[in-house]
């Protein structure tokens, strides 16, 4: 799948590098952001019982 992405974007294999960085970044950002702090909603492992008093 990655091999088929790197050979369809245009450009020498310079350009090709850095649009292959920018196509990461823009994921990885998009996951930070968007992504990941949903999920955490969902994720019983950040509750924590410690220090409360009922």
């Amino acid at each position: 799948m990655y091999g088929w992405i790197f050979r369809h974007l245009p450009g020498p294999l310079w350009v090709r590098i850095i649009v292959s960085i920018l196509l990461i970044a823009g994921a990885v950002l998009l996951l930070l952001q968007f992504v990941f702090p949903w999920l955490s909603q969902f994720n019983p492992l950040t509750d924590s019982t410690i220090g409360t008093i009922e």
